[in-house]
């Protein structure tokens, strides 16, 4: 029966569903940038966010992106031009991308500084996720956090949810390297000994990521899983079926035996 011994896990779009947490900073950052009065979201206005949020690449992107809807961007055109449309945006308002991630940036710091229980409130763990890592860490698969959010707030959020995981086990943001870097320095000096003997397997829900992985020949043996239930598009996702070396993973098999993962 297949089982890893070391499973590299994303957190945002994996383990943890952040669009709430997403929209409340990406608006109050667009009301910031955009010199409009801070006030309640236009009725609507999240419902379209959360389906396009998978389009955004950075951070910055996402009060542009409230900002191409408020001025009439069809989402179809948002998914099929999104990296297009960013660029006109910038060109137009003359709003550097460094000064909207530190728009972004310096909402979500004075939040967490000012209400960090709330912050921390606005993310949810998807449905089964939780039960299935503590089912693995049970069965002596070695977890790894890889993220690009900060590690301090990944370990209270799992530590909320009745995870205690080791920091060591948490590769956040604080340690400033590509995932692919963090997945080599797992396989040359494993945590675990069983590791030297079996693949890792990688749980990413951008395919952006995974297509890094295989550009590197160095990785070639991790076994790589694309979450079909984080931010990613339709588009991604079907360009991941006919990817021989990419397992499209469902929520339902994400939460079954690791058997259940690699369909035959």
């Amino acid at each position: 029966m297949p089982t890893p011994a070391i499973l590299a896990l994303d957190f945002d779009g994996v383990l943890c569903d952040g669009l709430v947490e997403y929209f409340q900073t990406a608006w109050q950052a667009y009301c910031q940038l955009f010199d409009q009065s801070p006030t309640v979201p236009p009725a609507g206005l999240a419902e379209r966010f959360y389906p396009l949020r998978p389009v955004i690449e950075t951070g910055w992107e996402m009060p542009l992106l409230l900002h191409a809807l408020q001025q009439g961007v069809e989402d179809a055109a948002v998914l099929d031009h999104w990296p297009t449309i960013v660029q006109e945006i910038l060109a137009e308002t003359k709003i550097p991308s460094d000064v909207a991630m530190a728009a972004v940036d310096g909402v979500r710091d004075r939040w967490m500084q000012s209400d960090l229980a709330g912050w921390l409130s606005l993310h949810r763990f998807y449905p089964g996720v939780i039960e299935r890592l503590q089912g693995a860490i049970a069965a002596g698969v070695f977890p790894v956090i890889i993220s690009t959010k900060e590690g301090r707030f990944i370990q209270e959020l799992l530590a909320q949810a009745g995870v205690e995981l080791p920091r060591e086990q948490i590769i956040g943001k604080e340690i400033q390297q590509p995932k692919t870097t963090t997945l080599k320095q797992l396989q040359a000096e494993p945590p675990i000994a069983a590791a030297a003997a079996q693949p890792i397997w990688f749980v990413e829900d951008r395919l952006k990521t995974l297509d890094k992985v295989q550009a590197d020949s160095a990785l070639n043996d991790i076994t790589l899983f694309l979450a079909d239930w984080g931010y990613n598009t339709a588009a991604e996702r079907d360009r991941a079926t006919s990817d021989p070396r990419v397992h499209l993973l469902l929520l339902s098999q994400f939460a079954d035996e690791f058997a259940n993962w690699i369909s035959a």
